[in-house]
This record gives structure tokens, sequence and C-alpha cells, in this order.
């Protein structure tokens, strides 16, 4: 029985490229041109810590940011934990993963999952991407990110895999200084290969910043003060060792940092706080003096100490930047400008055949 609706994969062919925050971007788009969606993440990779929740933290945000009605919100088939895997691998997994796949079938005008972090990624459950595009019908696009040239080779592994249903490209998170070389090398080369270049954002620091939240989070930092700054956003990081005099200048030509010293740093910490500083995370178990303490609070910069040596703790927040999630309306809003300056949703649509719906 034909279906109603259009079918769009997001993909990528490693993981951290971008999907939730393109799929966020295309979603808005979409719903600006009038054009009726419904979303979906059929393989979950990000559940919530709680036991009692079993919902992909990125399905549950994107829902709630485009205020999407239950039914065209589809459900997410399979978690890759290593207690399903377990199941599947000694048999005792009932479930026929293609048929659940199959009734993914709402009356919206187009259908937008979110695919894994791999083509590959979900073939033990017969969900790799590039099965559930023929399972499902569905043209793809693919999210990369574009650090050099060698990007072309991924993707045109992936146009081999994929071939027709690829219908283009997302090149992501470009170093400012390889845009003109990506606009005009890059992209041609990709477009004679049969692979059309639908949008290329450039790198953002924003997008890529994480919550002082996040960082208690991930670090397990005791917070000694402005605990209500903690939605605060950390582009960089900077590691506080040197004399005052160079730490001074190498904090200037930063934005927006986390500084990471010792407690007994006092010098570094005083310079820290007279820049653009978002918190400092103090390692050592030496607490701050009340002077620091105090200037801190009237700056409005939460002090974070740590049960951490400084290299654990940096190689922590170094994770944590390149997991960065899009869960924060000031990124919300950062996407959704990049992609209408940088994103062809108009080629997008007349290639799954569909057109814009004239609001009154």
């Amino acid at each position: 029985m034909p279906k109603s609706s259009k079918y769009l994969l997001v993909g990528s062919s490693e993981a951290y490229s971008g999907k939730s925050a393109v799929v966020l971007g295309l979603a808005n788009q979409f719903k600006e041109k009038g054009i009726d969606i419904a979303y979906g993440k059929p393989i979950g990779t990000c559940l919530s810590e709680s036991q009692v929740d079993t919902v992909d933290e990125d399905v549950r945000f994107i829902t709630q940011t485009l205020n999407l009605p239950e039914n065209r919100l589809l459900p997410t088939l399979l978690s890759l934990d290593q207690t399903t895997i377990a199941k599947k691998l000694s048999g005792q997994d009932p479930v026929d993963y293609v048929e659940a796949l199959q009734h993914y079938s709402p009356t919206s005008d187009l259908v937008l999952l979110e695919g894994s972090s791999s083509l590959e990624e979900g073939r033990l459950f017969d969900l790799a991407m590039p099965q559930m595009a023929e399972i499902l019908d569905a043209s793809v696009i693919l999210v990369a990110r574009c650090q050099s040239g060698l990007v072309v080779e991924k993707l045109m592994a992936a146009k081999q895999q994929l071939g027709d249903r690829l219908i283009g490209v997302l090149l992501n998170d470009i170093p400012l200084s390889q845009m003109d070389l990506t606009e005009t090398q890059i992209k041609p080369f990709l477009e004679k290969q049969g692979i059309d270049v639908l949008g290329m954002l450039p790198h953002n620091d924003l997008l890529r910043s994480v919550s002082v939240g996040e960082l208690v989070r991930r670090l397990g930092a005791e917070v000694l003060c402005r605990p209500d700054r903690m939605e605060l956003m950390v582009e960089s990081l900077k590691i506080g060792a040197m004399n005052v005099n160079s730490a001074l200048e190498y904090f200037r030509r930063a934005h927006n940092m986390a500084v990471v010293t010792g407690g007994d740093r006092t010098d570094i910490q005083v310079a820290a706080l007279e820049t653009s500083t978002q918190c400092l995370i103090l390692t050592g178990h030496l607490p701050p003096t009340d002077t620091i303490l105090s200037r801190a609070e009237d700056l409005e910069v939460p002090i974070l100490s740590v049960d951490l040596d400084t290299l654990t703790t940096v190689e922590i927040i170094d994770d944590a930047f390149g997991q960065a999630r899009l869960h924060e309306p000031i990124k919300v809003q950062e996407i959704c400008q990049m992609m209408a300056k940088h994103f062809d949703g108009d080629r997008l649509l007349a290639k799954l055949g569909l057109e814009p719906v004239a609001t009154p």
C-alpha cells in the first residue's frame, strides 16, 4: 500500500557531526514553509539517565522545541545499549525491527528521521541507514564535519552505498580559514561526483559550547559560588599555570572560557575574573580566598572545585566540547539562523517533490 508521506533520513558518516542541530534547523525551515512534518529517531543513542525514562533526550528536546503534537512523533524502536545488544547476540531478542519500521506511516507531508551515528550503526538489527532507506523508500541527506579535503572520501564511499537515495549533503563545522577552499574546490568536486552540496555551515563556537551545569555534571564538581548561573555557556578552555603577566595576555585572547587552575593560584584566579571567564575550575583541594569568592559573586562567575588532577579535568572538558549537544535555547536560535542563511531549503524541497505552502 503506498504511503502518503515522503521520508527524509538525516544521517552522517561519523558521530557528533551535528545531525540533531541540522534536523532542528531543517524542521524549522519546513514548518515556516507550511510543510506538515512528523519526526522520529528510530535508533536511540542518548537515553535519559533516569531508570524509569527511556526516551532519547534529543527526541524529547526536538519535539518540545518544535511543539509537535503526539501524533507527529514517531517512537524510537531500538536503544543501542549493552543489554539490547547482548539479547540480539544470544538470539533472545524477539522484535522484528523491519516490521516495526514499516509501521512508521503518519499522515504528514514529510517524515523527518534522524539517522544513527554512521552508515553501519544498527546493522545488527537490520536498521543500518541504507537498510532503513530501502525499507521506507526514503531520501537521504548526510551531515559531514568538513575539517579538510579528505571529507570527500567519506562522502564518495557513502554515495556508493546509498546510490540515488543520497540527494544531498551538508558540510558542517567548516573552519573559517577553509571556507573559500570548500566553496571553490570541495563543493565543485562533490557536485561532479553526483553529490549535491545543499549547505555549508561555518564553524561556530557557540554550537560547540557546553553549559557550566554540564561541566559540573561531567566533572562531579562542587559549586562554591553562583549556583544560579549554571546556564552560562563555555566556548573555550584555558589552563592557568603560567606567571600572572603571561596569563593576562593569554586570557584576553579568549572568549567565554573556563579556566582550570590550582586552588592556591590566587593571582591566576584574579586574572581570570578580570577577563571573559564563564567559570573557574579549581584543582588541588584548596578553597579560594574570601576575596576571590566575593569578587566571583559580584561578577556572577561560578567557581567549581574538583577532586581531580588538572590533566584528567582537561580531558573530561575536551570530551564535553567534542560531544556538545543542542539542548539550550540560545543554540536553537543560532542554528536556525545559520540554516536559514547557509542551507538551500527550497532546493531540498524540490528534490523531495514538495512545494512550500502559501500562508495567508
